[in-house]
């Protein structure tokens, strides 16, 4: 899916700033490298698959997380010609090891391929399942360029089996094809 490949913030990013002051043991609250104004593309086959920024970064190696702030990515199509997906957070908190990663602090996606846009307070992506989540109380809402609009409580979404769902409260508007062609066929008359 389109957050698939945060998990590559892993590796090298310029502007780093290491602290090499004497500890008496390692201290899992203090960060091992900070990095601020980070960029990271991702390449593979000659071309960019990912673009992440962040204002400032954080690794954490014995708890194996990095934390993110003012947090945005994109995602690029085949050969990295053009922008897929895109989104951005306030922070964001990737598990290095299994490439989850929390979202908070405002969250918008935009998908391209499937003409949505996710809004909330803050997802979480499961890589191994390919599930986005929000908290069953947070308010989620999803549109699409032809007018389609839900806002519901809860929220998630299977990218293999490309369903989503929410868990209550839901309330918007669904246009489907057949509406589309008849508002386009009212418009040529």
């Amino acid at each position: 899916m389109f957050i698939i490949f945060c998990c590559a913030i892993l590796a090298i990013f310029p502007s780093c700033s290491f602290n090499y002051g004497q500890t008496d043991g390692p201290d899992s609250s203090q960060p091992d490298v900070v990095m601020e104004n980070v960029e990271y593309v991702r390449i593979r086959s000659a071309d960019p698959v990912a673009r992440f920024r962040a204002e400032r970064a954080e690794r954490f190696e014995e708890r194996q997380i990095m934390e993110l702030w003012s947090f945005s990515f994109e995602q690029f199509g085949q050969k990295g010609k053009e922008v897929n997906a895109l989104g951005k957070a306030g922070r964001a908190s990737v598990e290095i090891d299994t490439s989850d990663i929390r979202m908070g602090g405002g969250v918008r996606i935009e998908v391209d391929s499937e003409d949505i846009i996710i809004e909330t307070n803050r997802l979480e992506w499961k890589d191994k399942e390919h599930i986005l989540s929000a908290g069953r109380n947070d308010e989620v809402i999803i549109s699409k360029s032809d007018g389609t609009n839900f806002t519901g409580v809860g929220f998630r979404a299977d990218a293999r089996k490309r369903t989503w769902e929410f868990y209550g409260g839901v309330s918007g508007t669904y246009i489907s094809k057949d509406d589309e062609e008849e508002k386009e066929q009212q418009a040529e008359e």
